[in-house]
């Protein structure tokens, strides 16, 4: 039997689709879980987990989740990496620009320099052993937004095949995840709409077929804050503090894991575009399609 539900969480719509002989208890559960993770994961929600661990920066290591403790780690290991612009502390920035919320501002920059100070991903120190996360210098604050999506669609799609779905989706606000043939599809193939960046939310760029994949989309428009006619987007240069420098409107990554098309989507974004797409095409498992700002469509080898 196929069911659909339909949620505000995480700032966003939710929207789940199982087909199995019990959906209507499965996508009671994939609820469940999405409220479990969003207290787990949430930098906004001052009773979450995350948010304990950056309360106690500069002053204690805090013993987390495992869950948590592995999104972490995976975080800090791509936030380190080499040609990345993922940073997951860089939530000190994040809180201060507050793009997306309704008291966004333009930081003074002597205020954004004493963020940047805080934005180290090395400073995050982790012990496997006592699954204690420690924040080195107080005022730091982790941000797992560019990942949590991505990690929670993975963890409810889990549960949702190991429980019997034989297809299934999760679409956590244009983060999406499907298993299976579409139920309503002669051809049993899912289509995903490619946001066109210059018109209304609905209109699409371009349209991919997928199976059993993912695919996110990260876009300087999705965000944005306007001061005269000046455009501020919520995508920072971790070196700068700034909205981040590019020719590049969106960059989708696809792949089987959406952890994955979180953390490619967020490393290579603003990234020259032709340094980005040899990645992508040197990079097992993830294909990628980038739309400039003045419209070209650029694709990875194996999208075409």
């Amino acid at each position: 039997m196929q069911n659909t539900r339909q949620l505000k969480l995480m700032g966003t719509t939710i929207d789940l689709l199982v087909v199995a002989p019990n959906s209507s208890h499965l996508l009671d559960e994939a609820e469940n879980l999405l409220h479990l993770y969003n207290n787990r994961f949430s930098a906004n929600d001052v009773t979450s987990e995350l948010s304990l661990v950056n309360s106690k920066a500069g002053i204690e290591p805090v013993s987390v989740h495992p869950e948590l403790f592995e999104l972490i780690a995976i975080g800090k290991k791509h936030s380190c990496a080499d040609q990345s612009n993922l940073n997951i502390a860089i939530g000190p920035l994040v809180q201060t620009w507050r793009i997306g919320f309704s008291d966004a501002k333009l930081p003074s920059a002597s205020d954004i320099s004493d963020k940047l100070a805080l934005t180290d991903p090395k400073q995050i120190i982790l012990n496997p052993e006592k699954q204690t996360v420690f924040l080195a210098k107080k005022g730091m604050k982790i941000d797992l937004g560019a990942l949590a999506k991505g990690y929670i669609a993975d963890k409810v799609m889990d549960y949702l095949v190991k429980a019997g779905a034989s297809s299934a989706m999760v679409n956590l606000g244009g983060n999406l995840l499907v298993h299976g043939p579409n139920p309503n599809r002669d051809n049993h193939l899912w289509y995903v709409g490619i946001q066109h960046p210059d018109k209304p939310r609905g209109n699409q760029a371009t349209i991919l077929p997928i199976q059993n994949a993912s695919v996110v989309t990260s876009g300087v428009y999705e965000r944005v804050l306007t001061i005269g006619d000046k455009h501020y987007h919520h995508i920072f240069d971790r070196k700068t503090g700034y909205p981040i420098e590019t020719d590049m409107a969106s960059l989708t990554i696809v792949a089987k894991s959406s952890l994955d098309c979180e953390i490619w989507t967020t490393r290579l974004f603003g990234l020259p575009t032709a340094t980005t797409l040899q990645i992508i095409n040197h990079t097992p498992g993830i294909e990628g399609l980038i739309i400039t700002k003045d419209l070209e469509i650029l694709t990875s080898n194996n999208i075409r």
